[in-house]
């Protein structure tokens, strides 16, 4: 279970979500739908109210509490401008976790992405023990491509057909970043 909050830019503190963000993340959200809209699954209308989010913080907070989910928000001066979360977290021998991210449409292009993400390596590392990241981004998605390579991921493959995204199945290129060479 992640813990530690960080300044990971001058006025942005990365820190452990909680049910107080859900207010914060779904206006967040809303005011980046449109922005987000092409990298992401089909929302339906209530994704971005209050309720929602905190329904949907309520079961990542207990996956997290099993381990398998470490989810961060990004908070700059009380309000939600992006969230990471490492996901499909496994230990024993694999030691992996899924990264996915997203940064408030007021905020891209400012190297809040790339600040997240090595965070959210270096915590993967320290504090839950994992020995590799593996992310993936749409075949046209260059930016978050360029903030992986910034960030030491390699890519690895193509998936064909990986996820839903903005109403069809969509190929994927894998990126990953190993953080060690500790025996787990």
């Amino acid at each position: 279970m992640i813990t530690e909050s960080a300044r990971i830019t001058p006025d942005v503190v990365m820190r452990p979500a909680t049910l107080e963000d859900a207010g914060g993340l779904a206006r967040a959200r809303l005011r980046s739908r449109t922005h987000l809209e092409p990298w992401e699954p089909t929302r339906p209308e209530d994704y971005f109210t209050t309720q929602a989010q905190t329904a949907r913080l309520r079961a990542q907070l207990e996956e997290c509490r099993a381990g398998r989910v470490a989810p961060w928000v990004l908070d700059r001066d009380g309000d939600i401008v992006g969230s990471v979360t490492l996901s499909t977290i496994v230990l024993g021998p694999l030691r992996s976790g899924n990264l996915g991210y997203w940064i408030d449409v007021d905020h891209v292009g400012k190297g809040l992405a790339t600040a997240a993400v090595t965070y959210a390596c270096v915590s993967a590392d320290a504090e839950l023990g994992l020995h590799r990241v593996e992310a993936g981004t749409l075949l046209d998605n260059v930016p978050s491509q360029r903030v992986l390579a910034k960030c030491g991921f390699e890519e690895f493959g193509v998936a064909p057909e990986f996820l839903h995204i903005n109403g069809a199945w969509r190929d994927h290129r894998l990126f990953q970043r190993i953080l060690n060479d500790r025996t787990p």
